[in-house]
Formats: C-alpha cells, structure tokens, sequence
C-alpha cells in the first residue's frame, strides 16, 4: 500500500494530529505540559518510541499472527519505552526525576497503538517510519506549545529548566516576563483551557481553508453538467 509523502506527512503534523484531532494521549497533555521543556522533552521521547515501534512492526509484520498481534505490539512497545525510560535516566537523570511516572505512562499512549495497528502492520519501513515521525513530532509540537502556554501565563516565565533538555549543560537563566502570572494554568483546569483554545484554533483554521472550496463545487459542477 503507498500513498504520496506529502499525504503521510500532512496526516500526522496537522489533519489528524494525535492531539489535536484523535485526542489521543491526554493524560501527559493535562499533567506534565507546566512548561516548555517538560511537555518538550516528553513529546520526544514519543516520537522516538513511536518510529521505533512502527519500524519494528513494519519490518516484522508478514511473520505476526492475527490472533496475538495487538499482544506482540503491546510488547513491542513496552520494551522501546522501557530502552528509553533506562537511557533518560542515564543521560537525563535529573529531567527522568522530573518526569517521574510519565515516561513510562508512554506505553498507554493509544497513539502508539494505533499506529502498530492502522499504518506498520500495512505498509513498508519507510512510510511507517515517516508516518510515525510525523505523527510523533505533531504531538510533541502539541506538547511544547501547551507547555508554552501554561508557562508563560502561569509564571511569567520561559525557558525554566532548559539546561535539564541539554543533559545539564549551563544556559542562561530563564526569560522574566514582566508579570508574576496566573496560578490556575499550572493547576489541571489551566491544561483544559489551553487545549480547548488550540482545538479551537484548529477547527476554525480547518474551516476557513475548506471554505473556498465549498464555494467552487458548485461552480465545478455547474462547468461539468454544461459540458
């Protein structure tokens, strides 16, 4: 089955990102995203995990038996977490502690899943590979931007931490916005408002591009039946 690069790519970034369209992966959307570096460094760690795991299943897909193969995904994609859970908390020891649970909460991640299922199990390596980076990096933009949100207008602050994504390499210290912020984006009820405005921000982006085109058909159909 092939489809054209630009179709697999466009699908996971925007059309139907895993957020944002699937909302899929809430949990850490709502729980961790209290800044840019956590909702960053978590939204790449799925992205490894999900070309991992689509490159594993694609490669291995011919020899899978319909009856266990949500089990071996299952498998598959516990494992790949597990080698990224060990190699963050090697090499990113103190932003694994501050992650805590998450990183492997990423097994439950349904986005994963269902690329195993809807797109490796179907195709060849490398549109699995591709569809997967696409549909991790689209929820790892998702992740960033809410962790943006919440951390600007929650503490008035940017960039808090970023030496923790750089495995502990000294940066400067945070951007001081000029006001103390807003306690409740922090709090649970701050990750609901800002992922209903981005939902919103997509649907009516969504709405004004298809809007020209509603308003060819009919001419497109008037032009054919004339013809």
């Amino acid at each position: 089955m092939s489809a054209p690069v630009p179709s697999l790519v466009s699908e996971g970034l925007w059309r139907n990102n895993a957020a944002l369209v699937q909302l899929l992966g809430i949990c850490p959307l709502l729980a961790i995203t209290t800044s840019l570096v956590n909702g960053l460094a978590l939204g790449l760690a799925t992205t490894a995990v999900i070309v991992a795991s689509n490159f594993t299943v694609s490669l291995t897909r011919r020899w899978l038996l319909p009856a266990v193969r949500i089990l071996v995904f299952v498998l598959i994609i516990a494992s790949l977490v597990t080698v990224v859970d060990l190699l963050s908390n090697a090499y990113f020891h103190e932003l694994h502690e501050t992650l805590g649970l998450f990183i492997p909460l990423i097994v439950t991640n349904c986005a994963i899943l269902a690329q195993a299922e809807v797109v490796a199990s179907k195709r060849p390596v490398g549109q699995s590979m591709l569809a997967g980076l696409s549909t991790g990096l689209g929820f790892a933009a998702v992740l960033a931007v809410l962790g943006t949100i919440r951390e600007i207008i929650g503490t008035g602050r940017l960039f808090s931490s970023l030496d923790l994504l750089l495995g502990g390499t000294s940066v400067p210290g945070p951007l001081n916005l000029p006001f103390d912020g807003m306690l409740v984006m922090i709090l649970p009820p701050g990750a609901f408002f800002a992922l209903a405005a981005l939902v919103a921000l997509k649907n009516h982006l969504d709405a004004r591009h298809r809007a020209p085109q509603a308003e060819k058909a009919p001419e497109r159909a008037a032009d054919s039946s004339t013809a």
